[in-house]
């Protein structure tokens, strides 16, 4: 795993249009890892000879996986160590197959210094550009 230096913002240094950016590739060892920590074994993930039967043609990728990757945009990127997810609603438009290489996206759209609360408007999208999810997130600055 590469090393990342995580971001220390503080609400001071927060403004919205502050972005980040991660890209990550999707392995079949991450959603094995997944399926065994969730117990989600559904053949639509596991199973590539039902996947092939299916509108999909291929397994695909738990949501909930590729939408955990907002949990790193906070922790380590936005604000990183001072950050502490309070709430996300993400819209899953297109399913992500074991392989692809994703990009993850945050911007600060928002910020109150009374509740030390930012909001970020998050993405993640394939190698192609195309949208797989569209997140709000709702993130308390610790410092």
């Amino acid at each position: 795993m590469n090393e990342v230096t995580i971001s220390q913002y503080t609400l001071k240094d927060i403004e919205e249009g502050l972005g980040k950016t991660f890209k990550v590739n999707i392995t079949e060892s991450m959603v094995s890892e997944y399926a065994k920590i969730t117990g989600d074994n559904a053949p639509i993930h596991m199973d590539e000879e039902y996947a092939r039967k299916t509108e999909f043609g291929h397994r695909i990728c738990h949501g909930m996986l590729i939408g955990s990757f907002f949990s790193r945009l906070v922790g380590m990127h936005l604000p990183g160590e001072n950050g502490l997810l309070l709430s996300y609603s993400c819209r899953h438009l297109l399913p992500c197959y074991i392989n692809q290489e994703l990009t993850v996206d945050g911007v600060i759209t928002g910020k109150s210094e009374a509740t030390r609360i930012i909001t970020i408007k998050a993405t993640i999208k394939d190698e192609f550009g195309k949208l797989l999810v569209d997140g709000l997130l709702k993130v308390v600055v610790l410092k």
